[in-house]
């Protein structure tokens, strides 16, 4: 099952992917502030359950049993878990770190699919890319250095975030080929409904949210719903190589938010890791979609 090809305007593209940094930066800053009051865990169940709502509403009704249909529910499943496990320790992250360098440590995760590439799927790490992987991970140093004022727990919980989250992409890039995008949208949001409502009785006792505070925490699954969805259409305007350094601008939202709504701004130490870790990443980005099309002219050359 492959998804057909649309004619592309970059421009459309590039801002579809500023508004997918917007949302996730937005949607960060929302678990930032509700982990304050309410369960982490809680607050990943809802972002799941109103994602998932809204598929149902607005897909579910055209898309029919198409928004289900795939050949592979049990690797679905593990890549949606995956997201999930990601999601809860952001989450957690959040809640005890700083918006910006939180979210820069989520950036690392394409370095990290680097090296699980070359472990799983046999892929080949050129000088290239090894000089791109430890440059931002020396960004990362730069931002959780010792006598920094992050926490070690904070620093703990994030690399676990991004860990999961490169296993995630991982699997993306294995599904991606076969699965439909909106189908694979949609089992994240399943799973991470089902699992998450089913240990409810294990992080949830009470209080009630009134009707201002459900709102703020319905907001996060809209944010990550339409992230995710304004991503995807990104990626059908126009290539990885023209949007991949667009997301960086959800670093640039979360400095902004976190300046705004929790008065910090990140030193220049960690803006500057931030920097490297950002073009390290797209560096990554680029030289993949050049091999990519490398591949592609040789077929046709040998056709």
């Amino acid at each position: 099952m492959t998804e057909q090809r649309h004619e592309q305007h970059p421009f459309i593209g590039i801002l579809l992917m500023l508004g997918a940094a917007m949302c996730f930066a937005l949607l960060d800053a929302t678990a930032k502030y509700l982990s304050q009051t309410w369960p982490v865990p809680m607050l990943a169940w809802a972002r799941y359950t109103v994602h998932f709502l809204l598929m149902m509403i607005v897909l579910a009704p055209s898309m029919r049993a198409k928004l289900i249909a795939t050949q592979k529910p049990v690797a679905l499943s593990l890549r949606a878990l995956m997201l999930v496990a990601t999601t809860v320790f952001a989450m957690a992250g959040f809640a005890i770190m700083p918006l910006a360098e939180a979210t820069a440590f989520l950036f690392v995760t394409p370095l990290a699919v680097v090296i699980l590439a070359s472990w799983l799927l046999k892929e080949k790490i050129t000088a290239g890319r090894w000089i791109a992987v430890i440059a931002g991970f020396a960004g990362a140093l730069l931002i959780a250095r010792p006598g920094g004022a992050l926490s070690t727990k904070g620093i703990i919980i994030m690399s676990l975030a991004a860990a999961c989250y490169a296993i995630y992409q991982i699997q993306t890039r294995q599904l991606s080929s076969s699965e439909n995008t909106l189908t694979m949208l949609f089992y994240t949001a399943l799973i991470g409904t089902v699992t998450m409502t089913l240990a409810a009785p294990l992080y949830w006792s009470g209080p009630t949210p009134d009707a201002w505070q459900a709102l703020v925490i319905c907001s996060m699954g809209v944010y990550g719903g339409m992230g995710h969805l304004f991503m995807t259409r990104a990626f059908r305007h126009a290539p990885a190589s023209t949007l991949s350094p667009f997301i960086y601008a959800q670093l640039v939202w979360a400095i902004l938010l976190g300046w705004l709504f929790y008065d910090h701004l990140p030193d220049w130490l960690s803006v500057g890791g931030m920097a490297v870790i950002a073009a390290s990443s797209a560096s990554i980005a680029l030289s993949e979609h050049l091999k990519q099309g490398r591949a592609a002219r040789d077929r046709d050359t040998a056709c």
